[in-house]
Order: C-alpha cells, then structure tokens, then sequence
C-alpha cells in the first residue's frame, strides 16, 4: 500500500506542497541569519553550504553514483544556470522578506513565476512541451495579481 502511494499523483502533488511551504519558511529562516551575520548575501551563501551538505549527505546516504558526474562536460552552457538562478532567488528573497514581508514578497514572487511559466509552456523554451497561452491561465494570473493587491492593500 505505502509503495502505491509513493508512486502516485498523490504522493507527487503532496511533495509539491511541501516545496511550497518550504520556500517562504526557507525566506523567513535566511532572514534570521542575516540578521546575525549583518548580510542577506552572506546568508544565502551560509544556506547554500548547508544545502549542499545536505544534498552530499543524501548522495551518499541513497547510493547515487558520484561517477555520473562525468556528465557535466557535455552539458550545454544554459544547463548551469540552475545555482545561479537559486543564488538570485535565495538572495533576494533573503533581501525583500524584512523589507516587503513574507506574504508580499512571496505573492510576488508567485506572480513572477506564473508568468514566466506562461511564456516557458507557450514556446517550448528549454526543452519543455508546448501548451500555448489561454484565457483561463491569463485569468489565473490576473487573479494571483489581484491577490498581490489584497495583500499590499491589506
């Protein structure tokens, strides 16, 4: 039963959540080690060596071969962007949380990656199927716009 559960759309949509609420109490934490090292930069920077311990850690820990490392000399320039691009991200949600506030910040945030998914999706950028723009995922992001208005009104 538990394996069923672990291979399903369930388990995969649970996860997703899970990332989700990560992100702003990842914010909020970064925030408080900003606070004691008098840097948001510097905290980004302490959470990413952390983060990759942590991630060594569970390469070791499931068996991951190391050697598939050997692959990073094939891979295209845009393929490295990932660190950073989450550099950017870590930092400057680390920068606007004091500044804007969690619910703000990550409202924007949220808005910001509602659109660049459209445009990704609508062209098929970097590899992903296309799935043209559409009315109603316009209106979902009008609608997320409108909550970021809530939010700062409020």
């Amino acid at each position: 039963m538990a394996e069923k559960f672990l291979t399903s759309t369930y388990f995969y949509l649970l996860i997703a959540l899970l990332a989700g609420a990560m992100m702003p109490t990842q914010a909020a934490t970064n925030n408080k080690m900003a606070a004691f090292v008098d840097s948001p930069v510097l905290a980004a920077f302490v959470s990413f060596v952390i983060g990759t311990l942590a991630l060594f850690v569970y390469l070791l820990l499931s068996g991951v071969p190391l050697t598939n490392l050997s692959g990073l000399k094939d891979a295209p320039a845009i393929a490295w962007a990932g660190g950073l691009l989450g550099a950017f991200f870590v930092a400057a949600a680390v920068t606007l949380v004091p500044r804007l506030g969690v619910a703000m910040t990550f409202s924007l945030i949220i808005a910001g990656q509602m659109i660049v998914t459209l445009v990704i999706d609508h062209f098929g950028l970097l590899g992903i199927d296309i799935k043209p723009v559409s009315w109603p995922r316009i209106a979902g992001i009008l609608l997320i716009t409108g909550g970021v208005v809530l939010i700062r009104k409020f």
